[in-house]
């Protein structure tokens, strides 16, 4: 594995493809679902290795033939599935910078982030390219364009392109330091940011990853999350998509999911923690075991205990369910294992303690430093913290990336520079303890500053979610300066009964538990809302601000239903 991905060797992303291919070419690469038999069987959709690689040459060649030249930024949006994984692959070996977007995002945050892209293209479906159309004043540099599936004007069919002869493709002339691709952080704390991504940031990223948690040639992953494709095809591993709103993991239907890791006698998946909720409720719910799937990851916020203790009942005993920890700047920086979080910190995070994501992947490196809120332009400016003292985290390392291309006044609110290094500011709080292990206590623009003290999302929102009836919470302060007045707002399980006497009750019981607990004795106001709005990618951060000014708007009572 390390040959394969030794920066000697690899230059472009796109080769991580090349080298599966001719490892493993009449091994299946990425499968889709395609409809249901008449039997109620999925049928599928699939394009082995040495397909792909034939296939994303073609299409590479094809762009560079139509006119787009080395470093263009070229939008892709492209259902997951094997079309999103060829046209990614393509825009890497044609040297492009593919902008991955979620459409889910908003329609105002989505053009905005692609207008300030500056794009020169898009590969998109017929649906997209309406979009640019009518929004075109925005994207004035976008002449390149793709459709994908079907007609549109004045556009290249993606079914043209991979006719084209895939002559002069060749990455391995490529620079590691070249942009591979610009990807948006999810918005919880903010518009959505461009983070710009290089060659050797993915190659390192396939590394840790690949070898933490022992991805293999010939395994098979259901993927909810579509850019973990580029991990299993960096080590021959089989990506099979489900049938699924990719924008809205928590409304899978788990069926769906276990009938495709059925089909495949898949040995691993990746998914949010909203997502696993889902399925293990059902799997709980009608005894269900996963017997063939071997590891688990989930990432994007906070797996909560509940969570994981339900997914280790439907899979086999020595299954790992891991806990990868890290921001679309600088992924992945930490992990903890599900039995390691059950049997040495699950309880101590129920009590207040902030969640444990574990030791640092070995390319990390870390320190906890003084709170702020402003510019750090130099690591000879920062006071770092000892462990067990509450600060924010900053991370540094390979799989680091460098700079926003979009809102780029954040750059000196996020990067410290170190000689030729960058430290990034994750912008989460927290502390180390003595095994060299972080504990996350919220996001640091989610902190709450009273005139008495500061409270801390992640470690006042668990002494509330240990209520039988709370799904989850969020902690919001209301108002400003030392006006701020904490406030509780919690999302019930789906089953709650929803009168005005069970809703009196919770609030209730809620308010006694505020009271005995030196943590949160100081929480006064609580609310309680059918769901709380989340991020779009994982369903699972969320978004405190959004919270906050409903409340102050005075458009919600106690109970509400938002």
């Amino acid at each position: 594995m390390s040959d394969t991905l030794s920066l000697a060797d690899i230059h472009n992303v796109g080769q991580l493809l090349s080298v599966s291919a001719s490892k493993y070419p009449e091994q299946i690469a990425v499968a889709e679902t395609n409809g249901r038999d008449a039997s109620g069987k999925y049928q599928y959709r699939s394009i082995t290795f040495a397909e792909l690689e034939t296939q994303s040459n073609a299409i590479a060649a094809g762009f560079r033939k139509m006119g787009m030249q080395p470093g263009h930024r070229i939008c892709l949006m492209v259902p997951p599935g094997i079309e999103f994984i060829a046209n990614v692959f393509a825009l890497f070996k044609a040297q492009l910078t593919a902008v991955l977007i979620d459409p889910g995002m908003g329609k105002r945050n989505l053009i905005q982030c692609l207008s300030d892209c500056d794009l020169d293209g898009f590969v998109t479906i017929p649906k997209g390219h309406v979009a640019r159309v009518l929004y075109r004043k925005k994207f004035p540099r976008a002449k390149q364009n793709v459709v994908v599936g079907g007609f549109f004007p004045f556009c290249k069919s993606l079914a043209a392109l991979k006719k084209t002869d895939p002559t002069g493709i060749d990455s391995t002339k490529y620079s590691v330091d070249q942009d591979a691709a610009i990807i948006f952080t999810t918005g919880s704390t903010g518009p959505p940011k461009g983070v710009l991504y290089q060659h050797k940031n993915f190659i390192y990223q396939a590394q840790e990853i690949v070898q933490y948690f022992g991805i293999q040639p010939g395994g098979v992953d259901i993927s909810a999350f579509p850019l973990f494709a580029l991990f299993n095809i960096s080590t021959g591993c089989t990506t099979i998509f489900p049938e699924m709103d990719f924008t809205a993991p928590a409304d899978v239907n788990p069926k769906n999911l276990i009938d495709a890791a059925n089909d495949w006698n898949a040995n691993q998946s990746f998914g949010s923690p909203a997502l696993w909720n889902t399925v293990s409720c059902y799997c709980d719910e009608h005894n269900i075991q996963l017997g063939n799937i071997k590891t688990i990851l989930s990432a994007g916020a906070p797996v909560p205990n509940h969570v994981l203790r339900r997914v280790r009942k439907m899979v086999a005993d020595d299954a790992r369910f891991f806990t990868p920890y890290g921001a679309t700047e600088s992924l992945p920086v930490a992990c903890a294992e599900s039995l390691m979080i059950l049997n040495e910190t699950a309880a101590l995070s129920e009590q207040g303690a902030g969640t444990c994501v574990g030791q640092k992947f070995p390319l990390i490196d870390w320190k906890v430093i003084e709170i702020s809120d402003d510019p750090i332009e130099n690591i000879n400016d920062v006071t770092e913290l000892p462990c067990g003292e509450i600060g924010e985290l900053i991370v540094s390392g390979p799989v680091v990336t460098r700079q926003y291309v979009t809102r780029t006044d954040q750059n000196a609110f996020h990067k410290i520079t170190d000689g030729d290094r960058i430290w990034h500011r994750i912008g989460d709080v927290g502390y180390l303890d003595d095994q060299d292990r972080f504990w996350f206590c919220g996001r640091k623009n989610h902190r709450v500053i009273t005139a008495t003290e500061t409270l801390f999302t992640i470690k006042c929102e668990a002494i509330f979610n240990n209520h039988s009836w709370v799904y989850r919470s969020a902690l919001v302060g209301l108002g400003d300066g030392a006006t701020t007045q904490p406030a509780i707002v919690v999302e019930p399980w789906p089953d709650f009964d929803f009168t005005p006497q069970k809703q009196e009750q919770l609030l209730r019981e809620l308010h006694e538990i505020a009271q005995a607990n030196e943590k949160t004795k100081q929480i006064e106001q609580f609310y309680i809302f059918e769901k709380l709005p989340t991020d779009i990618r994982h369903n699972s951060k969320i978004f405190r601000e959004q919270i906050a000014k409903k409340l102050l708007q005075g458009n919600c009572g106690p109970t509400c239903g938002c």
